[in-house]
């Protein structure tokens, strides 16, 4: 018995990748608005460091991705 694909699999790879591409900036917008709104709301800096630090937004690089340690 044959099996019929009705997409190629480059093309299903194109996709996904195109869109893991754009929830990518998506997220990355959004920590960086995230980011500025708890440093507009903080009293100081220790306050803002560990508001950001409590949302997981203290790792952010310069694109407001979050970094991701590297494995030992």
């Amino acid at each position: 018995m044959t099996w019929a694909r009705h997409a190629s699999p480059t093309l299903e790879q194109g996709r996904f990748a195109e869109a893991r591409a754009s929830e990518k900036l998506h997220y990355a917008v959004q920590n960086r608005k995230a980011a500025r709104t708890v440093a507009c709301h903080a009293s100081d800096a220790t306050d803002c460091a560990n508001l950001l630090a409590m949302l997981g937004l203290d790792q952010l690089d310069e694109n407001g991705a979050i970094k991701v340690p590297a494995a030992e």
